[in-house]
């Protein structure tokens, strides 16, 4: 099992304020990808005095000690997700912004491929589709 963001913060040394705590707890318990706005909104309605530059100070500072990703999937709006997470790749619905997370083995395995085959060994990679609804599903 993963640690906490709470507890990577503490072994990263990263002093962590009450309000500090509160954001990675928040974040703790997100099982999307808000953007900061959202985190603030959530942070807030556990302690109102947390304020929006706290929230933008303390994803900075998450990211820089890898503790956070950042994601940019086109829509001007930066989200963020743990960056202990299990490895997802992401398909985003362009029409109303919806990020949905999904694991494909035959893709996982056709990068690998793709990778060996041009002389390299995969290390990472970071997938993201973009979409709409087909008419036949709406």
């Amino acid at each position: 099992m993963r640690d906490t963001i709470t507890k990577r913060c503490a072994a990263s040394g990263l002093r962590m304020t009450g309000q500090r705590r509160v954001i990675a707890h928040v974040l703790e318990m997100s099982d999307d990808h808000p953007d900061v706005e959202e985190l603030h909104a959530r942070a807030a309605a556990r302690d109102p005095k947390i304020s929006i530059a706290t929230v933008y100070r303390t994803v900075r500072l998450l990211e820089e000690a890898g503790i956070l990703d950042k994601l940019e999937f086109g829509d001007g709006r930066a989200r963020y997700e743990d960056a202990e997470r299990a490895h997802h790749d992401h398909l985003i619905d362009v029409n109303s912004g919806a990020v949905i997370e999904f694991v494909d083995p035959e893709i996982e395995a056709l990068q690998e491929r793709i990778a060996e085959k041009l002389g390299y060994r995969l290390v990472g990679h970071r997938l993201e589709l973009y979409g709409v609804p087909r008419k036949d599903r709406e």
